[in-house]
């Protein structure tokens, strides 16, 4: 259970216990608590409420509803071989939300992650509404977010997984959106069964702290 979930039903239960206590049984009101206690603990009870549902929409609002910018983008070298990122370029400078996107072969059958890695040397893994790169037609691609300052170099590295990989790396970031917490992955954390395939770096033009 999400800590926003969390917060909307103790708001919830905090409202019902200072309505219990005002209403009359027989004539009668249990009055537990002082009338100038009851006020404030159902304003509260309202505002964990406001604030769990604000939180929760913001953290499970669908990814396609995001605008990112697309960046520079090369050529598309054919046949197909491997899987590659076609945009951003190597060096590119990029906004704090990007479209990531590549191509992969016709035969290629495992998903496809991408994790970016700023200059704390930790590794964060990406996603949209469905979690792994989309894929279709040959083609991949997913938002990705960075939240560096402007100039800060980032990795852009590619892999691709098999189920299990697939698995941690989709739990990792529910734990993180749970938790409202990012502590990015050690290297020795990703699965073994995740292989990169392709990597750049790129620069930020502008300061991405703090962009949710």
């Amino acid at each position: 259970m999400s800590s926003e979930i969390i917060l909307i039903i103790i708001g919830a239960i905090l409202i019902l216990i200072a309505i219990v206590d005002s209403i009359k049984f027989r004539g009668a009101s249990l009055d537990l608590m002082d009338i100038k206690l009851k006020i404030p603990v159902a304003v509260f009870g309202i505002l964990l409420i406001f604030y769990g549902s604000y939180a929760y929409m913001g953290a499970n609002y669908p990814g396609q509803i995001e605008k990112p910018v697309l960046g520079s983008k090369r050529q598309i070298e054919y046949p197909v071989n491997s899987v590659q990122i076609i945009s951003p370029v190597e060096n590119d400078s990029v906004t704090c939300r990007i479209l990531t996107y590549g191509v992969y072969p016709e035969s290629h059958e495992k998903d496809i992650w991408v994790l970016v890695k700023p200059s704390d040397s930790l590794y964060y893994p990406q996603s949209d509404h469905t979690n792994t790169s989309y894929k279709r037609n040959g083609e991949w691609q997913v938002i990705t977010r960075f939240g560096g300052d402007k100039g800060e170099k980032y990795d852009i590295i590619v892999y691709e997984a098999d189920s299990n990989a697939s698995q941690f790396f989709s739990t990792t970031i529910q734990q993180w959106k749970d938790m409202l917490y990012y502590p990015g992955l050690e290297s020795d954390e990703i699965p073994e069964s995740a292989h990169e395939v392709d990597r750049i770096s790129v620069y930020l033009q502008e300061n991405c702290r703090g962009v949710n």
